[in-house]
């Protein structure tokens, strides 16, 4: 999937697909964009609503908006396992997360994941024309509560890492076999990374699983981000 890398220096109107599950709300936001200035008086059309995780995938394939606003709180998946299956098909359109969550846990898992920008709900009014236009012009934008949010959950993992690694028993292998897997890596791209076979990957990836008690590659790749274990 290949949108315009800078919709804003072009005169094509700006593409979105709201993913929320709430229809009130996605009406709402709708209504809303319409009203938001870009430079030259350039357009904001919102191509496609998805109310679960299913339905985003799809449309978002489908319709490969420039930029996807997206709730964390979504059925059959949340909206980080969207941002990871994303990035797993090399989208490289913008996504904006708008969420009620204000956890700071959250917030640096969604941008570890992929987000480009983070606002609260209850901030909207103020931030979202701003972050539109940032996130657009491929700048990360964080409104300023979302901002302390963010690097007080920084500071905190940086100075817990190394405990978590020590507790979860990661050997230096499986940690940099879990780096690759945060980066999207295949079996045998990992394989490659660390001169090793596809079967002695497997295995790490088995360990790491029961280490992390979870049961595939992208809950491994969601506890990894929110524990701060790797960097994306």
């Amino acid at each position: 999937m290949r949108p315009e890398p800078t919709p804003l220096l072009t005169h094509e109107p700006i593409t979105v697909v709201l993913v929320d599950d709430e229809p009130q709300f996605r009406a709402g936001l709708r209504s809303l964009l319409g009203f938001y200035p870009l430079p030259d008086n350039q357009a904001i059309r919102v191509v496609g609503e998805a109310g679960n995780l299913t339905q985003a995938l799809d449309l978002i394939e489908t319709l490969n908006p420039h930029l996807v606003v997206l709730d964390l709180e979504l059925p059959e998946g949340s909206g980080i396992e969207l941002l990871i299956r994303l990035r797993e098909k090399d989208y490289t359109g913008q996504v904006l997360v708008l969420s009620a969550h204000e956890e700071a846990q959250w917030v640096f898992t969604a941008m570890q994941a992929g987000a480009k920008g983070y606002v609260f709900k209850e901030t909207a009014g103020t931030h979202l024309a701003t972050a539109i236009q940032a996130v657009l012009a491929e700048q990360v934008y964080l409104s300023p509560e979302v901002a302390t949010c963010f690097f007080e959950r920084f500071q905190f993992l940086n100075q817990n890492t190394l405990q978590l690694v020590r507790d979860l028993d990661l050997t230096d292998r499986e940690q940099e076999v879990l780096h690759w897997l945060v980066q999207g890596e295949s079996n045998s791209a990992i394989a490659a990374h660390l001169y090793v076979t596809v079967a002695t990957v497997k295995a790490h990836l088995t360990s790491i699983f029961e280490k992390l008690a979870v049961s595939n590659r992208t809950q491994a790749i969601v506890k990894a981000l929110r524990l701060g274990l790797v960097q994306k």
